[in-house]
């Protein structure tokens, strides 16, 4: 039997991978946690430390197109809409999307996957003009050498949250993607608060799962967030490897869904798949198709990629749609 470094988020639904419950043929998996899994992506990247890793799916294709040896199989273990992540600033005047034009804007670091489907977003569907604002950022892309010349980088120490408080940018993404953390991903850093905020901000669209709904119901795209890649050398020594990660993975989300059908371990979930009627996390290839070519277009459209929707970035594999 062939070990396996296998590096995932803690999430119930893959945990069967971990424990040996949803067993990949041919291969024991060795467990390796990294706090946050943010961490790991840079790590996967830079240095092909784990053997199979979750990463952010805007890294993935990046990495890919940079050469770095990995492919991916259409797993994808976290999903989130994003109309609600854009905070705006006390006294920004900012009331209407097209009101961003030439501000200033907080992420983590450009090519962040909220930033990238947020900014998709906002231009596709408001006609934001998103090469006239300056993109605020506090921390390294996983995949260097992509950062426009719009972008303008924190030196002070001061985090997003600090600066959106303050009024010094007009908007900023919340949570892990802007101002729920501050720096580069660290022990502790998801649970980090750095600014308390004081109910000054607001929301760009206060009624956000409304538009969400209505968002996906028109086109079809259910934001990823997470993808499983492997080393392309043990694809070659194992060209049916992928099949055999999808099929545990599957199994996996199945066991889970034996114990827990209606995903109550985790609400947002549960309630993302009230949303859109269905399956909050389905895998395959068909099922995500305006999903996967959003983020192919939206990444192309944003300087990080140079592909075309409809690209293949997938290991060859059998992938039926669970």
């Amino acid at each position: 039997m062939e070990h396996l470094t296998v590096a995932l988020g803690d999430y119930p639904h893959s945990a069967a991978v971990l424990d040996g419950r949803a067993a990949i043929d041919g291969y024991v998996v060795k467990p390796i946690e990294v706090k946050p899994i943010i961490a790991a992506y840079r790590r996967m990247i830079r240095d092909l430390e784990f053997d199979v890793c979750e990463l952010a799916p805007v890294s993935y294709v990046m990495a890919r197109e940079a050469g770095v040896p990995i492919t991916a199989i259409p797993v994808f273990l976290n999903r989130r809409f994003h109309h609600g992540d854009l905070q705006c600033a006390p006294g920004s005047g900012v009331v209407i999307p097209t009101d961003l034009d030439g501000r200033k804007i907080g992420v983590r670091a450009y090519s962040v996957s909220t930033g990238v489907w947020g900014r998709g977003i906002l231009g596709e569907d408001y006609g934001v003009d998103l090469d006239s604002i300056t993109w605020v950022i506090d921390d390294d892309d996983h995949v260097e050498g992509k950062v426009p010349t719009n972008t303008h980088r924190v030196t002070d120490g001061r985090s997003l949250g600090a600066l959106l408080a303050a009024g010094e940018i007009d908007a900023a993404f919340t949570g892990n993607a802007g101002t729920g953390r501050a720096g580069a991903p660290t022990a502790g850093w998801e649970s980090a608060t750095p600014v308390t905020d004081t109910g000054e901000t607001y929301p760009l669209f206060p009624d956000s799962d409304v538009i969400e709904r209505d968002s996906y119901l028109r086109t079809g795209i259910y934001p990823l967030h997470s993808v499983i890649v492997v080393r392309n050398e043990l694809v070659e020594k194992d060209p049916e490897l992928p099949t055999k990660l999808y099929n545990a993975f599957v199994q996996s989300k199945q066991l889970h869904l034996d114990e827990d059908p209606t995903w109550s371990a985790l609400p947002r979930l549960a309630k993302q798949g009230r949303m859109i009627g269905g399956d909050p996390i389905p895998y395959g290839l068909d099922s995500n198709k305006a999903s996967i070519e959003a983020l192919q277009r939206f990444s192309r459209d944003q300087g990080l990629t140079e592909g075309n929707p409809g690209d293949p970035i997938f290991a060859p594999g059998t992938y039926a749609d669970n």
